[in-house]
């Protein structure tokens, strides 16, 4: 059976399988971004580096994850979502499997860095733009929450597997989770509702078409939509508070949590069970927040997001040395808001620039948010290395929080959208 056929048969729309696929997807590279959590410091003491040292390759893949971003998001107009897709799980495993005979730093560089780090997949506001005009901030929350669903599956797996045969195991792991992804891509992703079944139409409450397919360079349209968007404040606005937000979860958090339970006598697997657990919580806060974005001002939310992230994390050195009860209420706040950002982020993207561009406008959006991960992957690493503890880290991630939760208050409404037509090509 042809799958417009079979998409004909479904009781709902196929958005929803798309979704899913994408949900897998990301779920996969979520394993991936948070394996070197977990080898930090067994890949350190093998090989007699600091955690600066360390810390310095994880940077520079999150770097170009997302340097690379914006042009995936042009990639996927161009090429499509399945053939990006297919070609980005593909960069991920391969280079992990690389990395297991990997022996010298440069070659964790390449392998990690170059090879992963390009493998950018910032998938959950194309799809959620291109299949979806009603329930599109619950669709990007649920895309969004795959990564918290990520660290809950791979993590535990990831310390254990560490702990018992070496770091090695945790590049193997990731490597087979993305070559299970490829046939299900290559099987039912369907760029776009006309090439899916459902009437050619995105899920709405009116039939209507989604946005042009752009068939043009990728490097190019990402550079002209990015020099329309920096004309406009609230870009500004968006994109730097996107940077406390790569800051303070997958760059300081997601990096280094792990190393810093570590020092205080939490073991790795204990400390990896309290990131999956946030994990769980984040998949239920960030799933409800989709559902608020698309019924209350964005701004407030944000507001309400950064200020409560940085509370918890001026907190977060205080129960890496006290009660386990501490530790506990840190995982379940801190879970319940760890990307809760994204899905009014998103939304408010779209509110200011136009469903045409929004995809690879919340690109350069992503790009930021991993121009501040890296930049916190890397400090932290060196705090640690120089200072002995990652206290003054935490502290200070906290502060930028509470300045992101003001920075967001003026960005405009829908009302004062700015429509930036496509640059002549």
């Amino acid at each position: 059976m042809s799958l417009p056929a079979f998409s004909k048969r479904l009781p709902f729309h196929y958005g929803w399988i798309a979704a899913g696929v994408t949900f897998l997807t990301l779920l996969a590279a979520a394993g991936a971004r948070a394996a070197p959590s977990v080898m930090i410091v067994p890949l350190g003491n093998d090989f007699q580096w600091s955690r600066s040292k360390v810390s310095a390759i994880i940077s520079f893949n999150i770097f170009l994850y997302g340097l690379v971003g914006p042009f995936a998001a042009a990639l996927y107009e161009s090429l499509g979502l399945r053939r990006t897709m297919v070609l980005a799980m593909a960069c991920i495993g391969g280079g992990y499997v690389a990395s297991v005979y990997a022996t010298q730093y440069w070659q964790f560089f390449v392998c990690w860095g170059l090879v992963v780090g390009t493998a950018a997949t910032v998938l959950g506001a194309a799809v959620a733009n291109r299949w979806f005009d009603k329930h599109r901030g619950l669709v990007m929350g649920i895309l969004t929450a795959s990564t918290a669903t990520g660290q809950l599956v791979f993590l535990p797996q990831l310390a254990r597997a560490v702990t018992a045969h070496g770091w090695r195991a945790a590049p193997k792991l990731v490597a087979w989770a993305c070559l299970i992804t490829l046939p299900i891509i290559a099987w039912l992703m369907r760029d776009r509702p006309e090439r899916g079944g459902s009437g050619g139409s995105p899920l709405s409450e009116k039939p209507s078409g989604g946005p042009p397919l752009l068939r043009t360079n990728p490097a190019r349209l990402a550079l002209s939509t990015l020099g329309d968007a920096i004309k406009v404040r609230d870009f500004w606005l968006l994109a730097g508070s996107f940077f406390v937000c790569g800051a303070s979860t997958n760059g300081l958090i997601g990096t280094h949590l792990v190393s810093a339970a570590y020092d205080c006598g939490i073991p790795a697997v204990k400390a990896a069970n309290l990131v999956a657990l946030m994990g769980i919580f984040d998949l239920f806060g960030t799933t409800l927040s989709g559902y608020l974005s698309d019924r209350y001002d964005c701004r407030y939310l944000l507001f309400g997001y950064y200020g409560l992230r940085g509370l918890s994390l001026i907190f977060l050195p205080y129960a890496l040395v006290g009660s386990s009860a501490m530790l506990l209420g840190f995982s379940v706040f801190y879970g319940l808001d760890w990307i809760a950002t994204v899905p009014p982020t998103v939304r408010l993207t779209g509110e200011v620039f136009g469903r045409e561009r929004a995809s690879i406008v919340f690109g350069w959006i992503i790009a930021a948010h991993q121009v501040g991960a890296a930049f916190a992957a890397f400090a932290a690493g060196w705090l640690r290395t120089n200072w002995g503890t990652y206290t003054l880290a935490f502290t200070s991630a906290g502060a930028l929080c509470l300045g992101a939760a003001i920075a967001v208050l003026p960005i405009a409404r829908a009302r004062l959208r700015v429509e930036t037509a496509p640059s002549p090509l």
